[in-house]
């Protein structure tokens, strides 16, 4: 499609030719001639006797309006059609903490869909993974960003209307950092620092400063969430025990000095207000028994913006009554939902539909003008980024219209990534929505980590497979190998090693789900023989296809991300070589005699948590230490 822009192209023309080659168009003269118009009001497109419009109130706008002209001109030669923003931000938080730092070219590549989608809010959430000079042991060997690095980003953000938000932490969640001996003087215990401290506050200034400096923006997020152990560590042993809502706000008070000082705005993440004052002592997160008193409301700064974090809830009015909780802090709350890529080897697309519908409708009920779409990569970064779009689109799409249903995401995604690719994206939840696990997967039953992970002679999770038809995961398994396979056919780079990923995956998982239970039985009955052929031809075969699971995986991870972190996953691949290695020679030592039994197999097998639901496969299990092995690993 040709196309010829003119009016008001000056602050657009930039990203639009970064955008030609997703949206498949030409810019030349002769094309459909495009007049772009910036005013205040909605978003507009139009096509009429071959003469287009487009008008906009903000970059962002234009570029979401630019993917809905090409897409409507490429179905009709005639249309009006008008969208009203809903919210002033919305956008991703990227995890690039969690040993996965994306690459520039895969934050772009992501940038460029963003703008196409509408979305002008981007954050990485960056816990030691940028600069702080003079700190050479901050991020040391983790891949953090430069300096250089994070302005080449916020001006590639810059030609969409993208907003760059740095988003560091200033109290927990800084074990990476707090580990060198630089920091054992602002160490409370393991992830949080010592408040209270002068030392403390100039290194977090020293933070603030390093982060905020690459950006256009005077926003911050300052971070500040689950600090469990604040005032429990040596924090204890200087000043004794204090109120801990009190010493979070004297801490918050110092840090919001600093944000001041460099005429930043700060947010920080609300869950430790309720968490501090709740009524339940077993209370999680965001209790609604809160004692949210006028004497205890007046200690909490009002100079600084809260993000409502909720990843879980599937009521609309649970979330309105919680941000109606927010507004007795004096403001409406930016509110953070969650695309659910972390704790697993896939997305669990499901569960992501289930809490996004409510929880934006949710926002728009109740004037939430801001929303986040988290993205963690909890243990490891084992899901890639690039299994988040789907999950993006719904939030673009939320924030445009309420109406939002799978038919029209599947078009709007089409049109803003060039990917015919939204159904197979959905369908990765499969690797963990298996049999027996319930539509959407609340729960987030996770069979695609535990079942990679878990040890071939000592099975931790064996038990929850065990009451399953004997060939249905395996069969499961095979399905899916077969559906990745043609997937990674039909897809360009980088999305072929995302499936390839997925269909290496799958081929393990054909092998390795019900495996413990096929050794134990044969051990059991003492068929050496069937030991035997086993450890020579089936546990080969696995070592075989672990091993191409692995190079697929590294594939796709220096694909999109800096080749630090990929080391831990290696670590977890060779860990599971070698013991592939070990049953194979264990198998064949007792089928011939050396050994007189094998203790591993004799082990009775239990639940991994013994008060578990009728259906065992929808456990959740932990991370990776947990379950490898029954024994320490560190």
């Amino acid at each position: 499609m040709k196309l010829f822009f003119h009016g008001d192209v000056a602050e657009v023309v930039a990203g639009i030719s970064e955008l030609a080659a997703i949206l498949r168009i030409e810019l030349c003269e002769s094309g459909i001639p495009v007049e772009v118009v910036n005013r205040k009001g909605p978003l507009k497109i139009s096509l009429e006797n071959g003469q287009g419009r487009i008008e906009f109130a903000e970059s962002i706008h234009f570029f979401r309006a630019l993917g809905l002209f090409v897409e409507y001109s490429r179905r009709q030669d005639r249309f009006q059609f008008k969208e009203q923003p809903r919210f002033d931000f919305n956008g991703p938080m990227l995890d690039v903490s969690r040993n996965a730092v994306l690459k520039r070219s895969t934050i772009k590549q992501m940038m460029r869909y963003m703008a196409l989608m509408g979305l002008n809010g981007l954050m990485l959430y960056t816990e030691d993974t940028y600069e702080v000079p003079d700190k050479p042991y901050f991020g040391y060997m983790r891949g953090r960003y430069t300096d250089g690095e994070l302005k080449e980003l916020d001006d590639y953000a810059a030609l969409f209307g993208i907003e760059m938000v740095p988003c560091i932490q200033t109290l927990a969640h800084l074990a990476q950092a707090l580990k060198w001996s630089f920091a054992a003087k602002i160490r409370d215990s393991g992830d949080t620092l010592l408040v209270g401290e002068p030392q403390t506050y100039a290194f977090i200034e020293e933070m603030i400063v390093a982060a905020s400096a690459p950006f256009r923006t005077k926003r911050i997020h300052i971070g500040m969430d689950e600090a469990y152990g604040l005032g429990l560590g040596r924090y204890l042993t200087l000043h004794g025990y204090r109120e801990r809502f009190d010493v979070m706000n004297e801490h918050l008070a110092r840090v919001l000095d600093i944000t001041r000082k460099h005429g930043l705005k700060p947010m920080i993440w609300s869950d430790m207000p309720f968490h501090f004052l709740s009524n339940d002592p077993n209370a999680f997160h965001y209790p609604l028994n809160v004692d949210f008193s006028p004497d205890k409301l007046a200690q909490i700064p009002n100079d600084v913006q809260f993000v409502y974090w909720d990843y879980g809830q599937r009521d609309q009015l649970v979330y309105e009554r919680l941000i109606e909780k927010h507004k007795e802090f004096g403001s409406v709350p930016v509110f953070a939902g969650g695309i659910h890529i972390w704790g697993s080897m896939s997305p669990n697309n499901g569960k992501t539909w289930m809490i996004t519908h409510p929880a934006l409708l949710a926002c728009k009920a109740q004037g939430v003008r801001e929303v986040l779409a988290t993205a963690w990569g909890d243990n490891g970064q084992e899901t890639n980024h690039l299994a988040m779009l789907p999950g993006l689109q719904l939030f673009a799409e939320h924030g445009y219209t309420d109406e939002v249903n799978d038919g029209k995401l599947r078009s709007r995604f089409a049109a803003c990534t060039g990917l015919d690719l939204f159904d197979e994206l959905i369908a990765l939840k499969y690797m963990d929505e298996t049999p027996g696990v319930s539509e959407g997967n609340h729960y987030m039953a996770n069979p695609s980590k535990y079942l990679l992970w878990q040890d071939v002679l000592i099975g931790l999770f064996d038990k929850h497979v065990e009451g399953t038809p004997e060939n249905e995961l395996p069969d499961h398994y095979e399905k899916l190998q077969e559906k990745w396979r043609a997937c990674k056919v039909k897809a360009g780079s980088p999305f072929d090693a995302l499936f390839e990923f997925y269909e290496k995956l799958s081929g393990v998982l054909a092998v390795k789900s019900t495996l413990g239970l096929v050794l134990t039985r044969l051990y059991r009955d003492d068929r050496k023989e069937e030991l035997k052929d086993a450890a020579q031809s089936c546990l080969p075969d696995l070592y075989r296809r672990m091993d191409e699971l692995r190079i697929a995986h590294r594939r796709i991870w220096m694909l999109t991300n800096k080749p630090f972190g990929w080391e831990v996953l290696d670590i977890r691949y060779g860990g599971m070589l070698a013991r592939i290695s070990t049953a194979i020679d264990r198998l064949l030592d007792y089928a011939e005699g050396r050994e007189e039994s094998l203790e591993e197999l004799e082990a009775e097998r239990l639940l991994f948590e013994a008060e578990l639901p009728e259906t065992p496969i929808t456990i959740s299990a932990p991370g990776y230490l947990r379950i490898a092995s029954a024994s320490p690993l560190s």
